[in-house]
């Protein structure tokens, strides 16, 4: 048994004031560790006070991360600083930092083995544009994020990674690929695991849909066999719909 996910991704939303609010009210509501990995990925600018609040059912996470230790990049965040602030997870490879900040499948090959090094769990994003839907390439698509940013990943390795497929056309446009075509993406995804690694690997990732899921969406989701639970960017940063999220993934 996958033990399920469900990771909010907060985006660029929130003041530490509204931040912290969020977390007293959830925190005492989560369901059991032991049943489900609850996550907020938060800004970088208050993943500490977050963490020291986090409570014993939730875990913090980052939204990025460079691949260098330190350096000259004004404006970014190390693994090292990342690992210094007590965060456990950290986002790769969205839709909109590939879109809007350039990242490729081989920069995202990078991150995730500097996250890895620094004991930070990735979750590593893939998915397809509605014109890429439309046009047939989707599996295809998904065969070069995956390959390339699992390139030289030992299988070891791919033990604390998730996978999120999330379609670029559902990302906060309200729409929802079915519960069936998301599921059929998972398991396409399964299968490259299998290709790549084994079935012992395919069967023991976690692979999560994100692309607008709702309080009302989650449940079918959920019960595909191939989703192990969601990457929820807007539904997340309400704490009573975060609740039902969680409670509704086990």
């Amino acid at each position: 048994m996958r033990k399920p996910v469900m990771a909010g991704n907060w985006k660029m939303n929130k003041t530490r004031d509204e931040a912290l609010q969020f977390i007293y009210a959830v925190s005492d509501k989560l369901p059991s560790k032991d049943k489900l990995d609850s996550i907020i990925c938060a800004p970088a600018i208050i993943l500490r006070d977050l963490v020291k609040r986090q409570g014993d059912n939730l875990r913090i996470g980052a939204q990025n991360s460079h691949f260098a230790e330190s350096g000259a990049y004004t404006g970014e965040v190390s693994p090292v600083m990342l690992s210094s602030t007590g965060v456990e997870y950290v986002i790769l490879g969205h839709s909109e930092r590939r879109a809007y900040f350039n990242e490729t499948d081989e920069t995202v090959n990078l991150k995730i083995k500097a996250a890895l090094s620094h004991d930070l769990k990735p979750i590593v994003c893939c998915g397809e544009s509605l014109e890429e839907r439309e046009n047939g390439t989707t599996h295809s698509v998904l065969e070069k994020q995956i390959t390339l940013g699992l390139k030289d990943i030992k299988e070891e390795e791919l033990e604390t990674i998730i996978i999120a497929y999330e379609p670029i056309w559902a990302i906060g446009t309200g729409k929802v690929a079915s519960a069936e075509m998301a599921d059929e993406a998972c398991g396409y995804i399964r299968s490259l695991i299998e290709k790549l690694y084994s079935k012992k690997a395919s069967d023991k990732i976690r692979i999560l849909y994100g692309g607008s899921v709702s309080t009302k969406s989650v449940s079918e989701l959920m019960a595909q066999p191939n989703i192990d639970g969601g990457l929820v960017g807007g539904a997340s940063l309400n704490a009573d719909s975060f609740i039902e999220l969680c409670e509704k993934a086990i």
